[in-house]
């Protein structure tokens, strides 16, 4: 019997994880066995990451403590800020968070330490600064001054000071902060199976962390949430939805922020909250265009297709709502999953197993060498032949 190969790993199950649990079949996300419900409606980001690293969630005085280490940690050493001072501001944001990750190091002294103590402390100097690398590079591109972390503000609203330089109203605060929660752990997704592979050779975490973002920086993994927005600017106007979806149906193009490897029957349950939110947010902006079109289009498609949509899909015009330009949209994902990478980072560390898997050759199976004085060759166009 030939070997079966599951294209895409799809089915494939490659380890074990006690971090977070998916169901497809009934549209459901747990983070340790909580529903992601209970944390959009209730939790703060700090209080999701405590959860995703320990396992439990955190007291009061553990809540605070953990709080305190993520504020001593998000301002970023001289050096760092010299390097986002240096990229070239025609860099993408999510090129230029990747290539800052790799740098991060010369500022940590257990960069290279695996035990358990010091993967936590990693985790929380990681998901600390990833927000003020993405405001300060978004800063310099503007040729703006950086603006420092406030000390006072939870990791969300602090982000939102970071990148406009004026505390947000604390219905901004909110909704920055549940989008976070939202998207801050699932399973083992592209970016995070890909870390986790890197992580699995032994290398160091923020090389590990590098992986995740680029992969994330993918536009079949992270990216759907922009080119929904950009879909809805190009459509402009509700009258339009009907038309430019049946367009797009008929010459087979994709619309974005449709459809999930996991969530094939059921919709994504985090896109229910992100609806919500939107409609919420509209609401406060005295705004309903964005919200109105993005629910039209929505009925649209599912009854053309029976797709539903997924987690980015609300989160674009939302973010956009909130006036984050949309080239931040992919960083602001990572900003949201670097705790989920890092919970994943060290329970891959504590049970480590080198992640190698086999493949299916399909190429000749027995070829001669050929002298190279004997050799014809085929044109190759590469070089113009």
């Amino acid at each position: 019997m030939g070997t079966v190969v599951q294209e895409g790993l799809r089915g494939v199950v490659v380890g074990n994880s006690s971090i977070c649990i998916i169901d497809g079949e009934e549209g459901s996300l747990r983070y340790r066995g909580i529903d992601v419900g209970e944390f959009a409606r209730h939790a703060t980001y700090e209080e999701t990451a405590y959860l995703l690293w320990f396992g439990e969630l955190p007291t009061q005085a553990q809540l605070e403590k953990l709080s305190s280490l993520l504020v001593e940690y998000r301002d970023l050493d001289w050096g760092v800020k010299h390097v986002i001072r240096a990229l070239p501001r025609t860099l993408e944001p999510m090129e230029a968070l990747r290539t800052v990750v790799s740098v991060l190091p010369s500022s940590d002294p257990q960069s290279n330490d695996y035990n358990y103590g010091a993967n936590i402390d990693k985790a929380i100097r990681l998901t600390a600064k990833f927000p003020t690398v993405v405001a300060y590079y978004q800063r310099h591109q503007e040729e703006q001054e950086f603006v420092s972390p406030d000390p006072d503000l939870g990791y969300a609203a602090n982000f939102l000071y970071m990148l406009r330089g004026e505390r947000p109203s604390p219905f901004e605060a909110e909704t920055m902060n549940q989008t976070v929660v939202l998207m801050a752990e699932h399973g083992f997704n592209a970016s995070t199976f890909a870390a986790r592979v890197t992580a699995s050779t032994f290398s160091d975490m923020y090389s590990a962390i590098t992986t995740a973002v680029g992969t994330l920086k993918g536009p079949l993994h992270g990216g759907a949430n922009q080119r929904t927005m950009e879909m809805m600017l190009k459509i402009g106007t509700l009258e339009n939805v009907e038309t430019f979806i049946a367009r797009e149906l008929e010459t087979k193009r994709r619309i974005p922020g449709f459809g999930h490897r996991v969530y094939r029957r059921m919709a994504d349950p985090r896109a229910a909250y992100f609806e919500e939110k939107l409609k919420a947010l509209s609401e406060e902006a005295g705004d309903m265009h964005w919200y109105d079109m993005a629910v039209k289009i929505a009925q649209v498609v599912h009854d053309a297709k029976g797709l539903y949509p997924n987690v980015d899909y609300f989160c674009g015009p939302l973010l956009y709502t909130l006036g984050i330009p949309m080239d931040l949209f992919t960083p602001i994902f990572a900003i949201s999953r670097i705790a989920g990478w890092t919970a994943h980072m060290i329970e891959q560390y504590e049970n480590n197993q080198l992640l190698r898997p086999l493949s299916n050759y399909t190429g000749e199976r027995v070829k001669a060498y050929v002298p190279i004085e004997a050799r014809t060759g085929s044109p190759n166009p590469f070089f113009g032949e």
